[in-house]
C-alpha cells in the first residue's frame, strides 16, 4: 500500500480547502486527546463565512481557536468531557457541557439523538486494505465516523496504526490534509509525597491476577509505580498512559488471567508521550475499542479482581463523590468513573477505589466534607462507593451505615479538619460520632 499511498497523497488539499465542506448550522464532531486535529480546528476557526456551527467533543488537546474572542455566533462548543483549555468558556457560559457516562456517548451519535453532519478526525495513513486507523483515540470517534455523512481527515504520518475496532475506510473521507507532525503529548507529573503515600495504599489492595482500570495523573502513576512486584496483572481500561509500559516491560502485566481478551491490553484511548505512541503502533497485544465496549459494565465484571482507580474533588461524609465540578463550576466530566466503579463492584473479588488528597488549596480546604458544595455534581453515589483512600488511610464504606461512614471518612481526613467535620456531621444527622 506504500506506493498506493504515495499516489493517494496527491489528493490531499489544504486545511482551508478541506473545511470548506462545513456549512452554517451544522453539528460537527472533533476527535480528541492526542488525536486532536489541530490544523483542521485552526482552519475552520479562521472562517468568517459561517455561523452557528456546533462542535461536539471530549477533552481536546492543544490550542483551541474556536473559543477565542470574536468566535461568538460563529461557533459553539459542547463538551462531553472537558479539560483546562475549555473550562473557562464552559464556566463563562460561552460553551456548553453535557453530563454523560462515557459508555453512553457512542449511542448519542448512532441513534442521532445528537445528529452529526460532519466529523473532523486525525488518522493514520491507509494500510494495504485501504483502512486508516483512528490511532490514539477510538472512544466516541468510531461512532462519529459511522454516523456523520461528511468525514474530513488529517492523515498524519506520525499517528500510530492502532489495532482493534478502530478502522475507517480511506474512501469515506470527503477531503483530507496530509501532515507529518508530532501528536499532542502528556508527560507524567512529578510524584509528590502525598501522591506516593496514596499510591502505596492503593498498591496494597492490588492482588496478583487483578485487572486494572486507572485514570491519568500523579495518583494513578504513583500506584502503578508500586506494582512492579505483582504478578499476572491485566489491563482493561478506558485509557492508559506511559506508566503502564513499565509494568509490561518488567513482566508484572501479562493479561494472562483476564476473561475478556486474555493476553491483550484493552483500551478506548491513550494519552502520553511518543514512547507510548510507538509502543501501540501496529501492536496486536493492545486492542482499541469504542467506549461503549470498554466501559460496558457487563463486560467489565467478566474479569475477576477488577481494581478501578478513580479520583475525586470532594467526598462527603455519607460517601457521595463529586468528581466533575467545583460547586457549580464544571471541572471535567462524568467520564467512565461510574462505568468502572460499578463494573469493579460486580467483578468477583473486585475493588472500586476513589483516591484523593485529603486537602486542596495548599492545605487550606478539606476534600472530605460534611456536605458537598452547592452545585457539586454527584458522579459516584453513596450507594456505589466502596473504597476511599487519602494519604491518611484506606476505608471501605460498602455495607456501612451513615454514622459508620462518617467515622471512617473522618479518620482519613486531614487531622486539622477532623474535629470540625465531627461537629458538622453530628449537627446534620443528629447522632453522636465516636
Amino acid at each position: 500500500m506504500k506506493n498506493a499511498w504515495n499516489h493517494l497523497k496527491q489528493r490531499a488539499v489544504s486545511a482551508a480547502d478541506a473545511v470548506k465542506l462545513i456549512r452554517s448550522n451544522q453539528h460537527v464532531f472533533i476527535h480528541g486527546a492526542s488525536a486532536t486535529p489541530t490544523p483542521l480546528i485552526e482552519a475552520l476557526s479562521a472562517r468568517q463565512d459561517v455561523e452557528k456551527v456546533k462542535f461536539y467533543h471530549l477533552h481536546l488537546a492543544g490550542p483551541i481557536a474556536f473559543v477565542a474572542p470574536g468566535s461568538e455566533g460563529r461557533f459553539r462548543s459542547t463538551s462531553l468531557f472537558t479539560g483546562a483549555n475549555l473550562r473557562p468558556a464552559v464556566n463563562a457560559g460561552t460553551a456548553d457541557f453535557i453530563p454523560v457516562f462515557l459508555s453512553d456517548i457512542p449511542a448519542l451519535f448512532e441513534t442521532r439523538r445528537i445528529p452529526l453532519d460532519a466529523a473532523l478526525l486525525q488518522v493514520s495513513p491507509p494500510d494495504e486494505h485501504g483502512l486508516c486507523s483512528l490511532g490514539t483515540s477510538v472512544d466516541a470517534a468510531l461512532a462519529a465516523s459511522t454516523s456523520a455523512p461528511i468525514l474530513i481527515a488529517e492523515i498524519n504520518e506520525q499517528m500510530p496504526r492502532t489495532l482493534g475496532n478502530c478502522m475507517v475506510p480511506f474512501e469515506r473521507f470527503a477531503a483530507f490534509i496530509h501532515t507529518d507532525r508530532p501528536l499532542h503529548e502528556h508527560h507524567p507529573e512529578p510524584e509528590t509525597e502525598i501522591a506516593g503515600r496514596i499510591g502505596e495504599l492503593i498498591a496494597e489492595l492490588v492482588e496478583d491476577g487483578s485487572t486494572l482500570q486507572m485514570g491519568i495523573g500523579a495518583i494513578p502513576d504513583a500506584a502503578l509505580a508500586r506494582l512492579h512486584g505483582k504478578h499476572d496483572l491485566g489491563i482493561h481500561t478506558e485509557m492508559f498512559s506511559d506508566r503502564v509500559l513499565e509494568l509490561v516491560e518488567c513482566g508484572a502485566v501479562t493479561n494472562r488471567l483476564k476473561n475478556v481478551e486474555p493476553g491483550r491490553i484493552v483500551t478506548a484511548f491513550i494519552t502520553g508521550t511518543r514512547r507510548l505512541f510507538d509502543y501501540v503502533d501496529n501492536n496486536p497485544l493492545v486492542t482499541f475499542h469504542p467506549s461503549d465496549y470498554t466501559n460496558d459494565t457487563a463486560r467489565i465484571r467478566r474479569n475477576d479482581r477488577v481494581v478501578a482507580i478513580n479520583s475525586a474533588l470532594q467526598v462527603d461524609l455519607t460517601g457521595q463523590v463529586c468528581a466533575d465540578s467545583i460547586g457549580h463550576r464544571i471541572y471535567s466530566g462524568i467520564g467512565g468513573q461510574m462505568d468502572f466503579m460499578r463494573g469493579a463492584a460486580l467483578s468477583k473479588g473486585g475493588k472500586p477505589i476513589i483516591a484523593l488528597p485529603s486537602t486542596a488549596a495548599g492545605g487550606k480546604v478539606s476534600r472530605i466534607v460534611s456536605q458537598l458544595n452547592p452545585g457539586a455534581g454527584v458522579v459516584t453515589t453513596r450507594g456505589h462507593v466502596h473504597w476511599v483512600i487519602t494519604e491518611y488511610g484506606a476505608v471501605d464504606l460498602h455495607g456501612k451505615s451513615i454514622r459508620e461512614r462518617g467515622d471512617l471518612l473522618v479518620s482519613v481526613a486531614h487531622p486539622d479538619f477532623r474535629a470540625e467535620l465531627r461537629r458538622e456531621f453530628a449537627g446534620l444527622h443528629h447522632f453522636r460520632m465516636s
